[in-house]
């Protein structure tokens, strides 16, 4: 799903396995759609001000990794060389197109995946990805992606849920990864992803733990921060 990690299970996921678990192109349009709606309360309930808080460090050429509909638009300076929103999914480009053009912001849309970014290396200020460490398939390729195209100086800014402290929680993360990769467009609720990006050329900076407030509990546990390029690929 390309960072599209939605509660769209809160109304299946109650007591165990969720035995709905739609899918195909249909499920991919409906599920850009529904994408918004099913995030509104969690924004409201401090996603929205972590991603301001994050996203006022961006800088110079900023790349937006899976930029989905477009929810971090309103949050980006004004001061930004440039902005370039990556976004390989057809239904949820296509939303993002639209909200971008009622924002007046000016931007550039790409249709890449995270795993093959279109640009030249060391040529990027900052990298967003908020919520798309989840849903790629070979995240170590897209995290190598991101440091080649870093500037020596840059940084990549991340929001991204992660595999739980909690042995009981991460359980049922492990238990309900299947369905809810189904149902969410290939997001993985039970990913290591500080321990990914730590092994492929980024130094995590800046992270703080958070709770993805008003969400299913095996989506719920946050990191926030900064990453830089390291001194090796890892």
């Amino acid at each position: 799903m390309r960072g599209y990690c939605a509660p769209l299970m809160v109304a299946i996921v109650q007591n165990g396995i969720a035995e709905v678990t739609p899918s195909g192109a249909g499920w991919a349009r409906a599920f850009a759609v529904l994408y918004d709606p099913f995030l509104w309360v969690g924004e409201r309930a401090g996603l929205r001000a972590h991603r301001k808080e994050l996203l006022s460090r961006a800088r110079g050429c900023a790349v937006e990794i899976g930029a989905g509909t477009g929810l971090n638009l309103p949050h980006y300076p004004d001061d930004l060389d440039e902005l370039v929103l990556v976004e390989p999914d057809a239904a949820m480009r296509s939303r993002l197109e639209k909200r971008l053009i009622r924002s007046d912001r000016p931007a550039r849309l790409v249709d890449a995946p995270a795993e093959r970014l279109p640009f030249a290396d060391g040529s990027v200020d900052t990298v967003i990805s908020t919520f798309v460490l989840c849903t790629v398939d070979a995240p170590d390729l897209a995290l190598r992606e991101i440091a080649r195209v870093l500037r020596a100086d840059g940084q990549l800014l991340f929001i991204e849920h992660v595999r739980s402290d909690s042995p009981t929680l991460a359980y049922w993360q492990d238990r309900l990864v299947g369905p809810w990769r189904r149902f969410a467009q290939g997001c993985r609720c039970n990913r290591a992803t500080p321990e990914l990006i730590a092994s492929c050329g980024l130094e995590l900076q800046h992270v703080q733990e958070a709770s993805w407030h008003a969400m299913p509990p095996i989506v719920r546990p946050l990191i926030a921060g900064r990453a830089h390029p390291g001194s090796s690929d890892g």
